[in-house]
């Protein structure tokens, strides 16, 4: 497919699906299909709603594409992995939303899950990241011993092959994430100086031990290379507010804009590609997401990824 086809399907594709998403669905509609091409077969699926009570969302866009028991099973060992970089309050949508996460924890224990480990590695200070993003605080609140809110422990990057990376052959990952029976990618949407946008591909850094200041040398492929190892089980991101401007970290409200919307999907590229959308660009503008998609760790073609949207 040329440039200018390839355009042409995203901004159709956008346009249906923002479409579906404001139509006056009947309540007995089970959901707005996009459909594919002629000859066509679907390679994935992602779930997409939108709406101002974030839990029911969370469990609405999940249950589109399967639901938590297809990703849980009973007593597995489950990881959340939200964005926790930086210093800000959960407005400054440079964080993930402490709603989402905890929903999925939440959802997480229904299913049946033994623990819930939740973490990131932090830009900022750990303490004030985790206290002010809204993410610790949510997750206490929930008073349950099988879930947990980490501090990074050095002590737990393990040196890891990798043996498909094309350029990364190794590098120090946590431990934890590595050794989850579910890995639940979670995070938020938002304009990178560098990566162009901060989707899934991109917050697999959060679980990387050493000098990740290294990999912005090549970007793109590292975080590809990564994804061979680290694979999430579901990706979840957080749209309900986007950081369009002045990201990763932002700081000002005047370049955030609400969204009130969350996607879902087994295939990290293809989640990366459609939330891509939502902030007017194609997946093809992403470098993370051609490089992902060219190693054949998921499809970037819109044709090809049934889209779902919450009646």
């Amino acid at each position: 497919m040329d440039r200018r086809r390839f355009l042409q399907d995203a901004a159709f594709w956008s346009l249906s699906w923002s479409l579906a998403l404001h139509w006056p669905f009947s309540s007995t509609m089970s959901g707005s299909v996009a459909q594919a091409a002629p000859g066509n077969l679907f390679l994935a699926q992602v779930g997409m709603g939108k709406g101002q009570d974030y839990p029911q969302l969370v469990r609405q866009v999940v249950a589109l594409v399967g639901g938590m028991t297809c990703f849980v099973k009973p007593g597995a060992r489950v990881v959340i992995k939200p964005n926790i970089g930086f210093d800000r309050p959960p407005e400054m949508a440079a964080t993930t939303h402490p709603l989402v996460v905890r929903t999925l924890a939440e959802m997480a224990l229904e299913a049946g899950a033994s623990q819930v480990r939740i973490f990131d590695r932090p830009c900022n200070e750990a303490r004030r990241c985790y206290h002010n993003s809204g993410i610790l605080p949510a997750i206490k609140a929930m008073d349950n011993s099988k879930v947990r809110c980490d501090y990074i422990d050095r002590r737990k990057f393990v040196t890891t092959t990798i043996p498909q990376g094309r350029v990364l052959k190794s590098w120090d990952i946590y431990r934890d994430a590595l050794e989850a029976d579910c890995y639940i990618n979670v995070p938020v949407a938002k304009q990178h100086s560098r990566a162009g946008l901060s989707l899934g591909l991109k917050n697999g850094m959060g679980v990387l031990g050493g000098n990740r200041g290294q990999w912005h040398r090549q970007l793109e492929q590292n975080l590809a290379d990564l994804a061979t190892i680290l694979r999430p089980t579901l990706t979840v991101i957080d749209a309900t507010r986007m950081l369009l401007r002045n990201g990763p970290q932002g700081g000002n409200l005047r370049d955030v804009q609400i969204n009130d919307t969350i996607l879902a999907s087994s295939d990290p590229v293809a989640a990366d590609a459609c939330a891509t959308l939502l902030f007017g660009r194609s997946p093809d503008e992403i470098g993370t997401t051609v490089t992902a998609a060219s190693m054949g760790l998921g499809t970037m073609q819109l044709n090809r990824i049934k889209r779902i949207a919450v009646p």
